[in-house]
């Protein structure tokens, strides 16, 4: 298999992302809260892609295999060869990759649960201009489970203090924005999401703790790899503005999965 021609870094160019994974075929990275995958017709007079700055960095082309939304942080996958994209993305089309995340959402979740509840497709002007427009609701599916529980002695709303839980998550479909939308429809918001989110704890978080983002990162991704066909699987931790945030937690922590109490 023939790689692509290898990219001249910009002289400019001087960031870089976190690879976690890379070999011959592929490459995976963090991607930051923020940061754009690609070039959209939405954000005109953005300068920043997480594509661009991987070319640079590695010195060749890359081709993303999948969405991760601006406001969210985590793992991202390239092929590095068209050909391998084309292979992966038969594997992504098809559900074949499992992923995972962890999200800081209001109030306490206390028992384990799989959502099922269908999403309406969310229409883009832009992106979506020569679509049929006459698309029924589409399945999504989504499990998650407490890992932590927080109260904070902040009166927010109508409440004397403020409750939120660490939650894994993990989708078993690829609906746009289902993490999110499924949350509000449990009544548990994601921190930071402005779009589906509570506006008076976003606030809140935003004033006191100056948490100015989208707490949801994906954490782990797993999958065959298109040449070896073995289970590959790539993990990573949460960056260190949702870690230092926990951590600063501490003394409001009421239960943990760890701990059991």
């Amino acid at each position: 298999m023939m790689d692509t021609p290898a990219c001249s870094p910009s002289p400019e160019s001087k960031e870089t992302l976190q690879i976690l994974y890379q070999d011959e075929w592929l490459v995976a990275v963090y991607k930051p809260a923020g940061l754009l995958v690609h070039r959209s017709p939405i954000d005109k007079h953005e300068t920043r892609f997480a594509v661009q700055i991987l070319r640079d960095q590695i010195g060749q082309h890359v081709f993303p295999l999948h969405r991760l939304d601006r406001p969210t942080a985590g793992i991202l996958l390239f092929a590095l060869q068209s050909e391998t994209a084309s292979t992966m993305n038969a594997q992504m089309m098809g559900f074949g990759v499992k992923k995972e995340y962890r999200a800081l959402v209001r109030g306490y979740v206390k028992a384990h649960g799989m959502l099922d509840y269908a999403l309406k497709y969310r229409w883009d002007k832009m992106a979506d201009a020569n679509r049929v427009k006459a698309v029924p609701p589409q399945p999504a599916h989504t499990d998650y489970w407490p890992l932590a529980h927080y109260e904070l002695p902040y009166a927010v709303g109508r409440y004397d203090t403020a409750r939120y839980s660490w939650l894994g998550l993990r989708p078993y479909s690829g609906r746009k924005h289902q993490l999110r939308r499924h949350l509000i429809h449990l009544r548990h918001p994601i921190v930071g999401d402005t779009t589906h989110g509570d506006g008076k704890h976003n606030q809140f978080l935003r004033d006191t703790f100056d948490c100015q983002r989208l707490m949801l990162v994906c954490t782990q991704m797993g999958f065959y790899h298109p040449v070896s066909r073995q289970w590959l699987s790539i993990e990573c931790q949460p960056d260190s503005e949702i870690e230092e945030l926990l951590v600063s937690w501490q003394p409001f922590l009421t239960w943990s999965l760890q701990k059991g109490k």
